[in-house]
C-alpha cells in the first residue's frame, strides 16, 4: 500500500503587497539635506556677517522644518497592505505606519474587486466586496496602479475559483 494520496489537489496561493510610492530614496534624502543645510548655512552666515544675526536662526529653522516634513513623509511610507489569496480564504490586511493592522477576510468565491471612478476628475478607488461587506483599499496607489491591480486580483480570483473544482 502506498502512502501517496490518490487525488492530486491543485492549490494556488497568491500574495500581493501594496506599498505607497516614495520617489526619494534614503540616500537621496541625505544628499538633499546636506545641500539644503550647506546653502542655508552659507546664506545665513552672509546675513550674520552683515549684522542681521536673527536671520541665521530662521535659516536653521527652515532646515529643521524640511527635515521634519520628510521624516513624517517617510513614516507614512511604512503603511502597506497585503492581499493573501488561497482557494479557501482571501485576506486583506492594512498595516498602518504605527504598526497597527486591520484584516478583512472572506471566501474568495464570493469576492468581487471593482475599480470605480469616484470624482469628476477621473480619480478611482478600489473596492473589495463579499457577502454583504465592502472595503476600500489601495488608496495610496495611483489610478493606473489601481486599475492594473484590480485586473490582476480579478484574474487571481478567477484562477483560484477554477482550482477548487
Amino acid at each position: 500500500m502506498s502512502d501517496k494520496p490518490t487525488e492530486m489537489q491543485s492549490v494556488k496561493d497568491a500574495q500581493f503587497v501594496l506599498h505607497p510610492h516614495r520617489s526619494l530614496a534614503p540616500s537621496g534624502f541625505v544628499i538633499m539635506m546636506v545641500l539644503i543645510s550647506l546653502v542655508s548655512f552659507i546664506v545665513g552666515m552672509v546675513f550674520f556677517l552683515m549684522g542681521a544675526w536673527p536671520v541665521f536662526g530662521f535659516f536653521g529653522l527652515d532646515v529643521a522644518l524640511i527635515y521634519g516634513a520628510f521624516k513624517l513623509n517617510y513614516r507614512a511610507g511604512r503603511e502597506f497592505e497585503t492581499v493573501h489569496l488561497t482557494p479557501e480564504l482571501l485576506t486583506l490586511t492594512h498595516v498602518y505606519p504605527s504598526g497597527k493592522s486591520v484584516a478583512f477576510e472572506c471566501n474568495p468565491y464570493w469576492a468581487r474587486v471593482s475599480c470605480q471612478v469616484d470624482r469628476p476628475d477621473g480619480r478611482t478607488s478600489l473596492w473589495l466586496s463579499a457577502q454583504g461587506h465592502q472595503i476600500r483599499f489601495g488608496q495610496f496607489l495611483t489610478d493606473e496602479e489601481r486599475r492594473d491591480f484590480a485586473d490582476a486580483l480579478t484574474g487571481a480570483l478567477v484562477s483560484t475559483r477554477g482550482s477548487r473544482f
